[in-house]
């Protein structure tokens, strides 16, 4: 706070103001914009918690595979949680003024959950190559303390990197308009309203988010190479169904991330897009995800179907 404090001495705006969607400003269109938002994060939460609670009351899912399982569903439901509930304050309740400190650390923690997210991305899919490619050695070098440790580090990188951009952000003198041209605070939104060129900010900030990407991609694109050549190998057709079911799934998981991720870096880069399209990119960075993510893994992995099911038999919740 005193780092901010000290970079706002140079700025007269004090305070922000979240214009949500510009082409949808009429009662009728945010309300039905807001009801959808809501309704999708209530079922963000649902879904994530039952895979929470799934992995809490078994502990045959106590495995490192059901860990990082159980650490993805707590990053999406701390990534929606960031954005989301802002945006339905702005389409609800026209709850459109944020100030100086609020908005700055809503758009640190949105760009630092995401990047530990796509870290995370890449640690399970190197928990996949070991399970695939040594099986033998799995249990010795993927422990759950390992995969702890490794969590632990996924979160750090993701906090470490949007610190510099973040800086650079606040070294901005900010004296002119104060309408940031989104649904929430976000980092390309806010720098576009300085005083001063920003192209050093807007270039570092795209290389370092394409990086955060793109690097995590490469290498699961690597091992994912490494894991089908060995998967190839596996004599049994059962065992070369079971091992790319369980991959496909991580891909599936993959691919949306990226691609409304990319989609939504991209936005700001193409000439001529509207508003309403960058703006929506956001929110589907924020929403598809996270609401996709439970749906895919209880569907296709057979151990968190079944054991969520027994959990609600448990609690009486179904006959």
């Amino acid at each position: 706070s005193e780092l901010i404090n000290e970079f706002l001495t140079t700025s007269s705006v004090e305070q922000f103001i979240v214009f949500g969607f510009p082409g949808f400003q009429d009662h009728e269109s945010k309300l039905l914009i807001s009801v959808i938002f809501l309704i999708a994060y209530l079922f963000i939460w649902l879904g994530n918690v039952s895979i929470i609670v799934t992995f809490m009351l078994n502990e045959s899912l106590h495995k490192p595979m059901y860990v990082l399982i159980c650490t993805l569903a707590v990053f999406d439901i701390t990534f929606s949680s960031i954005t989301v509930p802002r945006a339905l304050a702005v389409l609800m309740f026209d709850a459109r003024v944020v100030s100086f400190n609020a908005c700055f650390a809503q758009l640190f923690l949105f760009h630092a959950v995401g990047s530990s997210q796509s870290f995370l991305l890449m640690l399970m899919a190197y928990d996949r190559l070991v399970a695939i490619c040594n099986p033998l050695l799995y249990s010795t070098i993927m422990s759950n303390r390992v995969i702890l440790n490794q969590i632990t580090l996924c979160w750090l990188g993701g906090f470490i990197t949007p610190l510099i951009p973040l800086i650079l952000a606040l070294r901005l003198p900010f004296c002119g308009p104060n309408k940031v041209m989104n649904i929430y605070c976000e980092l390309a939104s806010v720098v576009r309203l300085a005083c001063s060129d920003i192209s050093v900010n807007t270039t570092l900030a795209f290389i370092i988010a394409m990086c955060t990407l793109l690097i995590p991609l490469a290498y699961i694109v690597y091992s994912y190479i490494c894991i089908i050549k060995s998967v190839l190998n596996i004599a049994s057709s059962e065992g070369r169904v079971k091992a790319f079911s369980t991959c496909g799934t991580h891909l599936m998981v993959i691919c949306i991330f990226i691609v409304t991720a990319v989609g939504f870096y991209i936005s700001y880069r193409i000439p001529g897009s509207s508003e309403d399209v960058r703006t929506m990119a956001a929110v589907l960075q924020n929403i598809i995800p996270p609401l996709l993510n439970p749906v895919i893994y209880c569907l296709r992995n057979k151990e968190i179907r079944d054991n969520f099911v027994k959990s609600v038999k448990r609690c009486k919740i179904l006959p």
